[in-house]
């Protein structure tokens, strides 16, 4: 190996390695799981994370050497912001009331995520316009359509054939039927959308095609797929989140993998959708309405 080669590949695993730390301390420590502070310590650290990606990004706006990351840093600080004002705000509380709709509902639930999720989208959408890029920079784009829709259907259609014995298994269904199961569809189907949705464009649509510049088609997924698992560290619907790592990490891996492949967000949305609906059946299953 030659010395620029091996040089390169040093400068990528550097960059590997920031951006991995970057994407942990946005994603985990200030993740809505399980935040490692609480009260003004909290806002403040988020404020100041938010801030600092937004002052290296303009920093490096204006560094002939360093410009092309800017966008790196842009999407951190967007992640960031997206993340803590969903958390913070919480508008479902006064929304479900005004409704009349209790929380510990299938509607309840299902209108608690769409409002979270879309609360988080609306923002990435428009610190991304407000950043001057376009949204397809975000893989808002047809690609290969074809192809994603044939993986999100098929995934639709095993995730459906086997959805009882596997919420039952892995995320503590109790008493299910398809009895049961047909008058929750509209909730089901709105819950996993707007989760779905919200994690693809914060996690892969808004970093991949900026991160892949710098460290390559693999690694970008790789790295990508560690936060995405560890973001979810603290959720309550499984009864092992090692078990549940461990299927979560390469399915991160399979939805990065099909979003490069199409190069849009589509099919990725509507795979992890499919995988999402045991998840939500048991939630719902455990509601006392």
């Amino acid at each position: 190996m030659t010395a620029p080669g091996l040089w390169h590949q040093v400068q990528q695993g550097t960059w590997f390695v920031l951006f991995l730390v970057c994407s942990l301390l946005v994603f985990v420590l200030l993740g809505p799981y399980r935040p490692l502070t609480s009260g003004w310590l909290d806002v403040a650290g988020r404020a100041a994370v938010a801030s600092g990606f937004v002052v290296a990004a303009l920093l490096s706006r204006r560094s002939a050497r360093y410009g092309p990351y800017w966008r790196v840093w842009f999407a951190f600080a967007t992640a960031c912001i997206a993340i803590s004002v969903d958390y913070m705000l919480s508008l479902s509380k006064w929304i479900l009331p005004a409704l009349r709709i209790a929380l510990e509902s299938p509607a309840g639930l299902a209108i608690d995520k769409l409002e979270s999720s879309a609360l988080s989208v609306l923002i990435v959408l428009l610190l991304t316009l407000v950043s001057g890029e376009d949204l397809r920079s975000l893989y808002f784009r047809r690609g290969n359509l074809r192809l994603g829709l044939a993986v999100g259907l098929i995934a639709f259609v095993v995730v459906i054939a086997s959805a009882i014995p596997v919420t039952e298994g892995f995320f503590n269904g109790r008493d299910l039927s398809w009895a049961r199961i047909l008058p929750w569809t509209p909730w089901v189907l709105i819950f996993v959308l707007a989760n779905a949705l919200n994690e693809e464009l914060l996690f892969r649509g808004l970093f991949f095609g900026r991160l892949a510049p710098f460290l390559g088609p693999f690694a970008v997924n790789l790295m990508i797929a560690v936060p995405f698992t560890l973001f979810h560290t603290g959720v309550e619907y499984t009864a092992s989140f090692m078990v549940f790592a461990g299927m979560l990490f390469p399915l991160s891996l399979a939805w990065g993998w099909l979003l490069q492949k199409t190069g849009s967000l589509w099919g990725s949305v509507l795979f992890h959708m499919a995988m999402d609906i045991p998840i939500a059946l048991g939630l719902f299953s455990n509601l006392n309405g």
